[in-house]
């Protein structure tokens, strides 16, 4: 569902090649239940409504909202798709799609209703004859109590199986599509995210409730984003489902299909045993490597359980470099069903898609008894597993990259079970990288943007148009820090400004987009600015700082550098950092600085 009482384009499904709009039919009679979110155009710079008379992208719909997608929310038929259409959406740049979420699911019947009957209410707003500031009036209500319907939506112990993202890519290039989903409850700090690699063609995105649900409690109020990363231009996409849904169970066939081989190791991966003839004596069996890769490009995960000593079986693996194939590996004495049993867990698979493979009868069926929905093979078999029908799937680029990405989580989530509630533990994982650049004549229409539209994080309040930008440029006395972010989970662009009069010195300027609010971004420039100043000028470093209540928030920054006002002027604070103070650093941030033309490192 989205704002259709704001959207009223609707296009044939004529564009779209035929092959992916077969796709996109493929859950119907899978899918059993659905959440319909009311999906919204949006800015990842919103400062609604300063931004509207200050932003030079602002474009006004019909509703007097800002049109961030190019054409809006174009509506593309396709009865075939589950929800009966297609959404097309033109992204201009910081444009995203967001919604408040919940898991109310809905049989498919009724939630095409539900469908239907919020399409025809939006054509009717639309069509109605009535004076602009009243149908402003309505359709503003409208979406509103879409909203608010959405989150108040009942509380539930039916869980959907998992977020589903139909998507096709039409661009000739790739897209980088971050999804986001973050609790209404600000004392929640860290949110759940993915980053997506959309190639040009169709992705099918499943995104397992367990997963999500280990960062995020779905049962309380929350909201979803989806936004392509790192985009200067105009990036179209197609959308299906974009909704949570319940599944139904895998039908015989595909439950055959095999997700996981569990290899044993002595004499079944290699000709040998480890204990007894040491690491030296060892071969791999033949062809095994080529196997293992081939299936790996399949997207079929490896796994080891074997009765060894832990770190002397991974040495050979690493010595053999086949190490990097093998997740979570359970090498141990204890029984190989448990450390089965624990692979299906970290890896968050049913039992019966592993296929464990031993040159031991007693083992296999030791395994047998007591994982009795595992699949056993004979190690002496090994060679027929290209030909077997439970590995015989497509090789696409999602299957290519399966391994990589489960790798990607279980480092991610590791870690994350470390964190608790430590929010910085969280931001360091996020691997944050800040790319401090000179303001040029090739980033001064970005950096104009970000002066125009920036309120919660802007210190002095301070507006430029572009000729006192590029005056600028040429001053010798102003030093600018044009900054730009990133993170495992995608770009964020041009985030931040800053200018410093080198001859006191003392910073004039400092602005960051809300894009980057609570992630220390803010805390680690203002750390490399004044120990860089302190160790040039061997002075104390001065901030002009004029406090709103919109930058209050993010102003106490400054009072956690233990920066002191020693005057105000003009509702102008000058704050003061002492020179003979050590600058406070958490190093949760790595900072890149690009001056003329190899970048250094520092933290």
């Amino acid at each position: 569902m989205y704002e259709t009482e704001s959207n009223r384009s609707v296009e044939s499904a004529d564009q779209i090649p035929a092959d992916v709009l077969s796709a996109f039919k493929h859950h119907k009679g899978t899918v059993m239940a659905r959440t319909v979110l009311p999906w919204s155009e949006h800015c990842t710079e919103c400062v609604w409504p300063t931004c509207y008379t200050t932003c030079d992208l602002y474009s006004p719909r019909e509703d007097g909202r800002c049109r961030r997608f190019a054409d809006g929310m174009v509506r593309v038929e396709c009865p075939e798709a589950l929800n009966s259409y297609l959404l097309k959406i033109r992204f201009k740049r910081w444009g995203k799609l967001w919604a408040p979420a919940n898991i109310q699911l809905h049989d498919v019947d009724k939630a095409l209703k539900l469908e239907n009957r919020d399409h025809r209410i939006g054509n009717t707003l639309y069509q109605i004859s009535l004076p602009v500031s009243l149908k402003r009036t309505l359709v503003n209500k409208r979406y509103s109590y879409k909203k608010r319907v959405a989150s108040r939506a009942k509380n539930t112990d039916r869980l959907p199986t998992s977020f589903l993202l139909e998507c096709y890519n039409p661009e000739t290039r790739n897209v980088r599509l971050s999804l986001t989903m973050r609790s209404l409850d600000t004392e929640v700090m860290i949110p759940f995210q993915e980053l997506f690699d959309l190639t040009p063609g169709f992705h099918r995105i499943r995104v397992k409730i367990e997963k999500i649900t280990r960062h995020l409690d779905v049962r309380h109020p929350f909201t979803v984003e989806l936004i392509p990363n790192d985009e200067e231009r105009e990036t179209t996409l197609y959308f299906g489902l974009m909704d949570f849904v319940e599944e139904l169970a895998e039908t015989t066939e595909k439950s055959k299909k095999v997700k996981c081989i569990v290899w044993d190791l002595d004499n079944t991966l290699w000709d040998g045993v480890l204990v007894e003839d040491g690491a030296s004596n060892l071969r791999l069996k033949p062809d095994v490597v080529d196997i293992i890769k081939t299936l790996d490009g399949r997207g079929i995960l490896h796994s080891i359980a074997s009765k060894n000593n832990q770190k002397d079986a991974l040495q050979v693996l690493k010595q053999f470099e086949i190490d990097q194939y093998f997740l979570c590996p359970q090498i141990s004495w204890q029984p190989k069903s448990e450390g089965i049993k624990a692979i299906a867990e970290q890896l968050n698979i049913g039992r019966d898609t592993l296929l464990f493979i031993d040159d031991t009868e007693f083992e296999l069926e030791q395994v047998k008894s007591m994982c009795p929905d595992v699949r056993v093979l004979d190690a002496r078999e090994y060679r027929t597993l290209l030909e077997m029908k439970e590995f015989q799937v497509p090789a696409t680029e999602e299957s290519k990259n399966r391994r990589q990405m489960y790798q990607v989580d279980t480092e991610r989530q590791g870690l994350a079970a470390t964190f608790g509630d430590d929010y910085l533990a969280f931001l360091r994982d996020c691997n944050i990288r800040l790319n401090i650049r000179p303001l040029t004549e090739q980033n001064l229409q970005r950096v104009h943007e970000l002066t125009q539209r920036t309120n919660q994080m802007n210190f002095s309040g301070n507006r430029y148009e572009r000729d006192i930008l590029s005056a600028i440029i040429d001053d010798p006395f102003l030093d600018t820090y044009v900054l730009d972010c990133e993170d495992r989970f995608g770009s964020y662009g041009v985030v931040g400004f800053s200018i410093v009069d080198n001859r006191e010195p003392r910073m004039t300027d400092l602005m960051f987009s809300c894009r980057i609010q609570s992630k220390r971004v803010e805390h680690a420039f203002l750390a490399h600015i004044i120990s860089k100043y302190l160790t040039e000028c061997d002075r104390d470093f001065y901030a002009n700082y004029r406090k709103t209540s919109r930058n209050a928030p993010s102003g106490k920054v400054f009072d956690d550098f233990g920066m002191e006002t020693i005057s105000v002027k003009d509702g102008v604070a000058s704050l003061v950092f002492v020179k003979d103070r050590q600058v406070p650093e958490d190093g949760i941030v790595h900072i890149v600085v690009h001056e003329q033309s190899s970048p250094t490192l520092a933290r």
